[in-house]
Formats: structure tokens, sequence, C-alpha cells
């Protein structure tokens, strides 16, 4: 029995027998993820990439694109994030990586060039999770300390915006609880362990939830609940999953990525009434997210048919993605969008100029087609 097995029939009996009405079962380990023309993921601790290559963010060592997945390195891995031209990732035994595109510091590795293979971010074997933005990265240690590094234009490094670019990790004040962190364009977002929910950086557009439009150098939280239990980033919005398992989201809606009608949203609004979402993925101006039951549903925007309902129409509300119920929750969501079945499979859909859905080709799909990774 694989690794990936194990923690699908894991999860499978969390959510049957743990997780109630008053609590959502955790996230998923983080094991697919999507750049803005690549794809990552990781099966039995190996990592494969595939697609546009450009700035390196393959990690093989060239700027070849690749058309199928290709393995990285010989290390074993155990979760990874795709930014826009840049990927990070945590191996086995808690050290950090990151490679591609680092015109900003994004990669933390104190410099500022592009990377074709991993380069470890400082010499920590303690980090828990990461999370790549556009041109910022975010990561938490496990013993709580939350990090920053990258273009802090807008304060998107939650440090009072005291630099511009940081290309080494920057301590997010003193706190030591947090649970979990996104990375959007320009804002990040991030749990504690209390529940409460806390943004910063840009929000022209509301997307820090904090009720303005401007921006945030430090943690700012996001209303007074303390049921939090899962956060994603986008463009210029944000979705977040309370533990009642009810949706909200909030910023920029001009595809409908908010999961609403209307404009702009600079606070929460719930989307739908349904209260079985399992957890919630974002990036660009799509969003994804599963039920308890195991389905997978998408809304926004639909350009490229990354919604898989086989039109290229923008959505203001979730659309199921076919009849599936056996989607773990381990997605990841963009102009194109990619998810794990529990039997192990792996499905891509959407986007496909840089042949990042993995099929051979760059013809883009509109339903969900099959990932095969190298024996």
């Amino acid at each position: 029995m694989t690794k990936r097995t194990i923690a699908a029939l894991v999860a499978a009996l969390i959510a049957m027998f743990i997780a109630t009405p008053a609590q959502a079962a955790p996230p998923a380990t983080t094991t697919i993820a999507t750049g803005y023309g690549h794809t990552c993921t990781i099966d039995d601790g190996n990592l494969y990439c595939w697609g546009g290559n450009y700035s390196g963010q393959l990690g093989d060592g060239t700027i070849v694109a690749k058309t199928s997945p290709v393995r990285v390195g010989t290390a074993t891995w155990t979760s990874v994030d795709g930014g826009t031209s840049f990927t990070c990732g945590i191996r086995t035994g808690g050290t950090l990586w990151c490679w591609g595109g680092n015109t900003r510091g994004q990669l933390g590795n104190g410099a500022t060039t592009r990377q074709t293979t991993p380069v470890q971010v400082g010499t920590s074997a303690g980090w828990a999770s990461v999370s790549a933005g556009d041109s910022h990265t975010c990561a938490i240690r496990t013993e709580g300390t939350l990090w920053c590094w990258g273009f802090n234009r807008f304060g998107q490094l939650g440090d009072g915006a005291a630099v511009y670019t940081a290309s080494a990790p920057l301590q997010v004040g003193t706190a030591s609880n947090w649970a979990s962190v996104t990375a959007g364009y320009a804002h990040t977002c991030a749990t504690r362990t209390d529940g409460s929910l806390w943004c910063w950086g840009d929000s022209s557009t509301g997307q820090l939830g904090v009720g303005v439009l401007g921006y945030r150098t430090t943690p700012a939280q996001v209303g007074t609940g303390t049921n939090w239990a899962g956060v994603t980033a986008g463009y210029l919005f944000t979705c977040g999953v309370r533990t009642d398992r009810s949706l909200w989201c909030w910023g920029e809606n001009g595809y409908g990525q908010l999961g609403v009608s209307g404009t702009y949203q600079a606070a929460p609004v719930q989307v739908g009434s349904v209260t079985t979402w399992a957890g919630v993925v974002a990036s660009f101006d799509t969003a994804c997210a599963t039920r308890a039951d195991g389905s997978l549903w998408c809304w926004g925007n639909n350009a490229s048919g990354q919604l898989a309902d086989g039109t290229t129409t923008h959505r203001y509300a979730p659309v199921r993605i076919g009849d599936a119920t056996s989607w773990t929750g381990n997605a990841s969501a963009g102009h194109h969008t990619c998810g794990i079945r529990t039997d192990e499979s792996l499905w891509c859909w959407g986007n496909n100029d840089n042949a990042q859905v993995g099929d051979g080709t760059t013809t883009a799909r509109t339903a969900p087609v099959r990932v095969t990774l190298p024996a």
C-alpha cells in the first residue's frame, strides 16, 4: 500500500468518524500544485513537474518545457506549492527548497537570480508548510512561527513594510501559533491554532476581508470569529472554510470568483447555504472546493475551460466537476486545474498552452484528463 493510499484512507476515516457539523476535517497534505503554466505533484515521495519552464520552475536543471511529467532529482518530498513562475517544496526531514524565477528574492536563498534546480532556504529542518504566491513566499515552521520573503511593495510580507524586497525569510511578528498560510498575488492570509484568521498586504479590492480598500503591512484579524478551518488566496480575492463547513469568499469578483453575483466584497460573504464544504483552493481568478461527499466544485474564470463544464463561460456560483464522489480535496486551481482521486489517479484540465495539463499535448482541455506519471 502506497503512502498516498494510506493518507487517503486516513482522510476518509477522519471525514466519516471525526468530522461533525461543528468541526471540519483537517486539510489534506498538499501534493499537487499549479503555477501559471506549470504543474508539480508528489507520488510516493517522488516529485514530478511538467509544463512551462522558462524560469526553471520545473527544477530539472533546464529551461525547456516538458509535455509530460519528469522527476525532480532523487530526494523524497512531503509537500509542494507552485508560484506564478517558481516552485517551493518541503523534503522528508523538514528542509525547505525553492527553484525557478527569483527576480524579487522569492526563492529565499539570499539572491535574486533564477535557479533551475532546488536551492535550500536557510538551514532549518523544521519547516511544516509553504505557500508560493506571485513574487513572494510564506512558510510555517513546526514550532508555529511564520516567515515570509520576496516582494513587499504592499506589505505582503507582514513586516510593517520595512523592506521593499527580502531575499531571505523574515519572521511575521512574534506569534508562535500559526496553523496555515496562503500567499496570493500581493496579499497573504493565515490562520492561527485558535481558529482566528488574519490577512495583510494589498486590499485594493477588499481581498483582506477587513472592510477596507487599501493595504495593511502587518496582520489584521478578519472579523472576530475563531472558527476558521482553512484559507486560500487567489489573485485579488480570498476564500475560506469555517469549522461548520460553510464556505466564504471576499475581494474582487469580475469573473465570479467569489461564488456569488455582484461586485467586489471587502468582507467575507457566504457562498450559497451549503454547509458540507471540506476545503477550498484558489489561484488567479478561479476557485475550487470539495464537499464532504467527495464531489468537486469550481467557479470563477473559465476562459480556458478550467471549470470543466464543457464551456468557457465564467461562473458566479460553484459548478460540479462531473459526477465523481472520489475527489480527495488534494486539488489546485488556476488557469488550469488539477485534482487527485481516492484511487490515487491524477487529473488535470484547462489551459494547456505550456503543456501544463500533462497529457503530452498543448491542447486546452475542458474536461478532466488523466495524467500518467513515469513508472
